[in-house]
């Protein structure tokens, strides 16, 4: 437990700190804390801070910088967000207004990284239950059949599938038409369940050529749950916090490209509610050590279908970005409702 003395003195160092970037010393915590405090009596509750690991000294003679633990104190305790402007929320309702899905979620992720001047990360829309709109048959080649599926929003995946025996196209529609007279808004495990039923009915080949595409269309539902959209990392290269380490920036870069670990981070803060806000370690993720990654989850019609983020160094201006993370979601929630 910190006194008000003490508490006002760490969260005008970490506003300086935040501000400035540099080590802050007395002199600037006389000025800007409001205190009338003697610079000795500063420096005292400095060093009482270092002893609890709060602040520490980058050098013998400079002021002090926060820890990890400072940042977590600040953000949970003495951090007040304001809500943003009217101008600045209609603009941004203004760009999140496509047809489509794959769209929206990628002005989402731009949006987040054009405000913050962050990377701004957008997870795939999922909801529980992938559904097919139209499913399609195209001969290739001998024993090579491509497989189209549309999505009800449009999206279409493609995956070629190589059969143990040769199909005519004829073939292939009569197959296409089957699934679509009989399945069409059901998803792939309520297909399987009922060809289940169905396949003793149907030629023996076609149960083959049935069986792939289920295999395909449910690595077509797990690509759609497993991804996510980054937009801004190259903002990362220009943070001094950052860009001094280039084993940092490497480890940092390759965790977006690997995109696993990153996506349970955000599968945590998806089944949080609200912002969460992760410091450096507490993600558990070494290439985060000096970042923060703040996270909430949107929702479409009443369902929690994905998170978004922004991913910036551990000082960022938190009072800035957090409403703008907040705001994104809601607006991204709202748009995939009306889509």
């Amino acid at each position: 437990m910190l006194n008000d003395r003490a508490q006002i003195l760490l969260k005008t160092l970490m506003e300086r700190y935040i501000s400035d970037g540099q080590p802050v010393g007395s002199r600037a915590l006389l000025q800007y804390s409001g205190l009338e405090l003697s610079s000795a009596t500063i420096r005292n509750v400095m060093a009482d801070l270092e002893d609890i690991g709060l602040v520490r000294s980058p050098h013998t003679s400079a002021g002090r910088v926060p820890t990890a633990l400072a940042y977590r104190l600040f953000i949970d305790t003495m951090l007040v967000t304001k809500p943003l402007d009217n101008a600045k929320v209609q603009k941004m309702e203004q760009q999140l207004q496509p047809d489509n899905p794959s769209r929206l979620i990628a002005q989402a992720s731009n949006m987040l990284s054009e405000l913050t001047q962050f990377a701004g990360v957008v997870a795939t829309s999922r909801r529980d239950v992938v559904t097919v709109r139209q499913i399609e048959f195209l001969r290739l080649g001998e024993k090579r059949v491509l497989l189209i599926i549309v999505m009800p929003d449009g999206e279409v995946e493609n995956r070629v599938l190589l059969m143990e025996r040769d199909y005519t196209q004829s073939q292939l529609t009569e197959a296409g038409n089957f699934l679509n007279q009989h399945y069409t808004g059901c998803n792939f495990t309520q297909i399987r369940e009922k060809l289940r039923g169905e396949l003793r009915q149907l030629h023996q080949d076609m149960s083959a050529l049935m069986a792939a595409a289920l295999a395909a269309g449910d690595e077509a539902a797990a690509k759609q749950s497993n991804d996510y959209v980054i937009s801004g990392e190259h903002n990362l290269l220009h943070i001094d916090d950052l860009s001094t380490d280039m084993n940092r920036l490497r480890g940092l870069f390759n965790l977006f490209e690997q995109k696993t670990e990153l996506m349970q981070l955000l599968e945590a803060g998806r089944k949080g509610q609200g912002i969460h806000i992760f410091v450096g370690s507490e993600s558990g993720l070494a290439s985060l050590e000096a970042c923060s990654v703040i996270t909430a989850p949107y929702s479409a019609d009443g369902q929690v279908i994905g998170t978004l983020a922004v991913v910036g160094p551990k000082r960022m201006d938190y009072e800035r970005v957090i409403p703008i993370v907040d705001l994104t979601a809601r607006l991204l929630g709202n748009a995939l409702s009306h889509n």
